[in-house]
């Protein structure tokens, strides 16, 4: 019997192996263009795309353009509603319609994927009542048992993560650089868990992913092995952030593996999954499915820009688990980036600050742009 490969068939196959492996995998973008033209729908059915992320950059990028959004910006002008609000319209209204296309995933999961995730404003991300006040509107607004609420993982934002989980809303941990903050983060998990137990809620129906940045790493330790520029320096690049993301892996199987966990999954409760976030290579150097292929490891989710799902689609190398064999050398890398001066704590801690940031000044610009949409449509109506 002669078998013909097709193009598609071979694209499917590789997804296909990498979620056989036990990686969800999840589109880091959206827009009203991506779900109005079937785009969306036809990255679930063909290429096992299984849940969404977004952030502010993203959604500045998509209603920056302006382009899908004319109709809504002329009936929120008329309106004459607050320029917070009108942004909160159009990314809620693009994240339920979302998690109308990924409901059948969502079901068919048991609540595992389908997911799509919105951030709340990232001007909050130092204030725990206002994340927690703002979890519970976006979850509201939202309206959709799929949908996820990014709280990022500030010292702030632990006790809001505790305290949203408690309340029963199912949260994606966003802006996670370092392994002491991702233990953190998993402890805030588990105390939510236990007062939402406490309550009397069910506790198989609230889910969490834990996104731990990957590329972002790279980015800052490179830097500065290249400024270094010895032999032994420039051998690490690139290996930080696989490092840094497969010690991430082994805390996660240490804590739910424990006796505070056992106790909670006798409640049915859910793991809390690695994410592993910005995953798009930014150094030419490297393989583009670089932080896929090497971050192969069961019970986690890779959210990537269409760019390296396509490229994975296209040349990925998904061998198998490609994480939980290479602790020792993950250990030894950091240790070596450490023994040239580089300080690991001073690199993450300067991750979080400018993650954080970037993400103030994306929500910022998105205001502005919204602002001026709605004087130009507000005139156009007079």
């Amino acid at each position: 019997m002669i078998t013909v490969t097709t193009a598609a068939t071979a694209t499917a196959g590789t997804l296909k192996r990498l979620s056989d492996e036990g990686v969800s995998i999840w589109l880091d973008d959206l827009s009203r263009k991506r779900i109005e033209s079937g785009n969306l729908a036809e990255l679930v059915g063909n290429k096992n795309v299984v849940g969404v992320t977004t952030n502010p950059s993203i959604f500045q990028a998509a209603i920056g353009s302006g382009e899908g959004y004319e109709e809504q910006l002329a009936d929120l002008a008329v309106r004459g509603v607050t320029v917070e609000e009108a942004v909160r319209m159009m990314t809620t209204a693009d994240v339920r319609a979302a998690a109308d296309i990924l409901r059948p995933v969502y079901e068919a999961t048991d609540g595992r994927d389908g997911r799509v995730s919105i951030e709340v404003d990232p001007r909050l991300a130092h204030h725990t009542a206002a994340t927690v006040a703002e979890a519970r509107q976006l979850a509201w607004l939202v309206d959709r048992p799929n949908v996820m609420i990014k709280i990022p993982a500030t010292e702030a934002g632990l006790p809001a993560i505790t305290e949203v989980i408690a309340q029963g809303i199912s949260v994606n941990v966003t802006l996670i650089f370092s392994l002491e903050r991702y233990r953190e983060v998993m402890d805030a998990y588990l105390a939510g868990l236990e007062k939402a137990a406490a309550k009397g809620l069910d506790l198989s129906g609230i889910h969490s992913v834990a996104s731990f940045f990957v590329s972002r790493v790279d980015s800052e330790i490179d830097k500065r092995l290249t400024a270094i520029g010895t032999d032994e320096a420039l051998a690490l690049k690139g290996r930080a952030a696989l490092a840094n993301a497969r010690l991430a892996y082994e805390a996660y199987e240490a804590v739910f593996a424990g006796d505070r966990w056992t106790a909670l999954a006798g409640a049915r409760a859910n793991k809390q999954r690695p994410l592993w976030a910005s995953t798009g290579v930014k150094d030419p150097a490297y393989k583009d499915t670089l932080y896929v292929d090497e971050l192969v490891a069961p019970g986690t989710v890779n959210t990537m820009p269409e760019a390296t799902l396509n490229a994975t689609a296209d040349h990925g190398e998904i061998t198998g688990d490609t994480v939980t064999g290479g602790y020792a050398q993950a250990r030894a890398d950091l240790a070596a980036v450490e023994a040239l001066g580089i300080s690991y704590e001073e690199v993450v801690t300067r991750l979080e600050d400018e993650g954080v940031a970037k993400f103030e000044v994306a929500w910022q610009d998105l205001l502005d742009a919204v602002q001026k949409s709605l004087g130009s449509k507000g005139a156009d109506t007079e």
